[in-house]
């Protein structure tokens, strides 16, 4: 975990604390995210995630500890938080009866932009998200992943240093999600975004550079995602066997290792260090047919379970709920 002292990051967290009552959501964390980089936040449902963000975004205030968004105290510089981060909601946000164009101009008009400078702007996004033939249609004739498009250029039209994206793809095809992280992919490049990123995807989650868990309240793991698989420390061994509750006997008295019998007809499942050198190992104390082998690195919902206790989808879908539930979010803007 890297507690920060200094003011260089994208987004500082030193201490907080977030308290509903005698409830403490949020139980002195500490991270950063450095400029540029893509940061992803997983936590299960009701671990801390959706009121950290809150408070990153300005949407709470915090009871304890310090928060800074492009170099900016979230308490007391809150307008200048706002100016400097964009936000792309986990449901669509848009005006239904207004045009890509109109939807854009009205958030820039939002943000203090006028005239000449707001086409400047849009003109661009709206070719790198290709929606410049769409641009004149209102938005209810587009489809989901071409609002959420919409969306992204929205949340970069004022230039922001930070965006949040609150589950960005759910409830798209796997084809349009691929074509979004394309963007996003291109953005980074292009504006050098530092990306926030709500996901229960764990294929999205690898994307990111780095990845918090939180849980209870507090950061339980923090490293890239080679990093916390390689914590994880075992791999997967799953065999199908003609008898797998003899099989698990075998290799528990030959081996030493206790494995798991699968529901009925799916195997048995075994957790080892090195799974490739057990497996010729575990062929000699065998004296079952065996149909099937397969071996698996740890992948990040092993990371998920072996830091929460709890598979990723028993895990929030996203924190889209509270920040749309607060009311500040209906009239978020600059100022």
């Amino acid at each position: 975990m890297v507690a920060t002292n200094g003011t260089n990051g994208a987004v500082e967290v030193d201490g907080l604390v977030k308290r509903f009552g005698d409830f403490t959501a949020v139980d002195g964390i500490s991270f950063s995210v450095e400029p540029g980089e893509l940061f992803g936040f997983l936590g299960p449902n009701g671990a801390g995630k959706t009121t950290t963000i809150s408070v990153l975004c300005t949407l709470l205030h915090p009871t304890d500890g310090v928060a800074r968004v492009a170099g900016h105290d979230v308490l007391r510089a809150r307008n200048e938080v706002r100016s400097n981060i964009g936000l792309v909601f986990q449901e669509v946000t848009l005006d239904d009866y207004l045009t890509g164009e109109e939807n854009l101009r009205f958030h820039a008009v939002l943000y203090g932009l006028h005239g000449s400078e707001i086409k400047r702007r849009m003109d661009p996004l709206l070719d790198m998200v290709g929606l410049t033939d769409w641009a004149s249609q209102q938005a209810r004739f587009y489809s989901g992943g071409m609002k959420r498009r919409l969306e992204i250029a929205r949340g970069l039209l004022h230039t922001p240093r930070v965006l949040f994206l609150d589950e960005p793809t759910i409830g798209l095809d796997p084809q349009t999600r691929v074509h979004i992280w394309d963007y996003v992919d291109e953005l980074r490049v292009r504006e050098s975004t530092t990306m926030f990123l709500t996901t229960h995807y764990m294929d999205e989650a690898e994307r990111c550079d780095r990845i918090a868990i939180i849980d209870r309240g507090r950061i339980v793991a923090i490293d890239s995602p080679g990093a916390l698989k390689a914590s994880v420390g075992v791999d997967t061994v799953t065999i199908e066997t003609a008898d797998d509750a003899t099989a698990r006997e075998e290799i528990a008295r030959g081996l030493g290792v206790e494995g798991e019998v699968l529901d009925e007809g799916e195997g048995l499942r075994l957790r080892v260090p090195d799974g490739e050198s057990f497996v010729p190992r575990m062929f000699e104390h065998l004296t079952v047919g065996v149909r099937n082998v397969n071996v698996r690195r740890p992948s990040l919902d092993d990371v998920f379970i072996q830091y929460t206790g709890r598979d990723m989808r028993d895990a929030e879908a996203g924190a889209g709920d509270q920040l749309r539930a607060n009311p500040m979010v209906r009239g978020f803007r600059r100022g």
